[in-house]
């Protein structure tokens, strides 16, 4: 893939964009809205996560702008191992602070929705934080539901926060 999105190019993540997938990552952790990790994380710590996706099955998506620099990511990951459930994929959007509130992640999810298909994907899930209102109301813009919440089942600076299931069939 590598196909132009507003000023930007979106194509199959390689090992060269880990460290700046990682450092958009990273730029979550402090807010304590987007993910469960406390700690920043580095290109190794998520090595495995990286080789476990494919452009065919679950590919891992980088946004990058003109000086090649990635500015976002998406990933498809199984949803549970066991094979039965290969057609639901977990969906996962993460934009470069510079990004965030203007439009591209859901002009990244409306991407992963069509490229679903393809992948042999049915259904679409996404597992926010509670709290993360905004995620919520992306999703639910795009025609996703709640599916499902597990309540206070994440702990994060001493404060119990529910995760939230939303999921769409596509």
């Amino acid at each position: 893939m590598n196909e132009p999105l507003l000023d930007y190019t979106l194509m199959d993540a390689t090992p060269e964009d880990l460290p700046g997938i990682v450092d958009i990552y990273n730029t979550t952790i402090a807010g304590r809205m987007v993910t469960a990790d406390l700690e920043p994380v580095t290109p190794a710590d998520r090595q495995q996560w990286f080789t476990e996706h494919s452009p065919d099955f679950r590919p891992l998506w980088v946004l990058k702008d003109g000086s090649g620099t990635v500015s976002a990511w998406l990933s498809f990951q199984s949803f549970h191992p066991r094979a039965a459930y290969n057609g639901t994929a977990e969906v996962s959007i993460y934009l470069s602070p510079q990004l965030r509130g203007q439009g591209v992640g859901g002009l990244l999810l409306q991407r992963a929705m069509k490229a679903c298909p393809e992948l042999g994907i049915h259904s679409l899930v996404g597992l926010v934080f509670g709290h993360n209102e905004p995620s919520i109301r992306l999703f639910q813009r795009h025609g996703f539901e709640i599916w499902g919440r597990m309540p206070a089942v994440a702990v994060l600076d001493g404060i119990e926060r529910d995760l939230v299931f939303v999921g769409r069939k596509v």
